[in-house]
C-alpha cells in the first residue's frame, strides 16, 4: 500500500473537511406544491396568497442553527383573524401582537422541539427575546390552515409586531428584514 505524502494528506484532509462543511450547510428542497386559487374572500394576505397552477418549493429542513443563524424575518399577525391562519401550533392558541412571539420555518421548528422556548433575534445592533409559538410551515400551504399562503421558505423567523418594534425596524421597512437569531 502506497503512503500518502504530507502534502497529499493535507489536501485529502481539506477535501474531506469541505465535504463535511458543505453538507452541513445545505438544505435542499424536498418537493413542489401546486397552488390552488383561494375561495372568494378567504385570501387573508393578498397579494401573498397562492396562485392557481403555480408551483411552490417545499422544504423539510432549514439551514443549521448557529450562534448567529442568518434568517429572513417576516411579519405575522398571531391574533384571531390574522394572516397566521389557524391558532399557533405549539399551544393551539392565538397570541397578542403586542407580545414578542415568533414562528420558525419547519426545519428550525424541529417537530415542536422549540415550542414555548425563547430565541434571541438580532437586527442592526438591537436584539429581542421572543417566544416560539408556531411553525412557519415549509412543507404545506395554499389551504385554510395556512391562510391560503404558499409554504414558507426554509429560513424564516416570522415575528409579531412587538418583535419588529423591539428591534427598531422602521415601519416603512416592515415586511421583510435580514436578521440573525439563536436559541436563548
Amino acid at each position: 500500500m502506497k503512503q500518502l505524502s504530507g502534502f497529499q494528506l493535507v489536501l485529502f484532509s481539506v477535501f474531506v473537511a469541505s465535504l463535511v462543511v458543505s453538507g452541513a450547510q445545505s438544505c435542499s428542497p424536498s418537493g413542489k406544491l401546486k397552488g390552488k386559487k383561494p375561495p372568494p374572500g378567504k385570501c387573508i394576505n393578498d397579494p401573498d396568497c397562492c396562485r392557481d397552477g403555480k408551483f411552490y418549493t417545499t422544504y423539510t429542513c432549514s439551514p443549521p442553527v448557529t450562534k448567529q443563524t442568518k434568517a429572513t424575518m417576516t411579519i405575522n399577525d398571531f391574533e384571531k383573524g390574522g394572516d397566521g391562519g389557524a391558532p399557533s401550533e405549539c399551544d393551539n392558541k392565538y397570541h397578542s401582537n403586542e407580545t414578542p412571539v415568533v414562528a420558525l420555518s419547519t426545519g428550525w421548528y424541529n417537530k415542536g422541539s422549540r415550542c414555548l422556548k425563547y430565541v434571541n433575534v438580532h437586527y442592526k445592533g438591537k436584539s429581542v427575546k421572543a417566544k416560539v409559538v408556531d411553525e412557519c410551515d415549509s412543507t404545506k400551504g395554499c389551504d385554510s390552515d395556512h391562510g391560503f399562503q404558499p409554504p414558507c421558505p426554509n429560513n424564516v423567523v416570522d415575528g409579531s409586531k412587538a418583535v419588529w418594534e423591539a428591534l427598531g425596524v422602521p415601519k416603512s421597512d416592515w415586511g421583510e428584514a435580514q436578521v440573525t437569531w439563536s436559541d436563548a
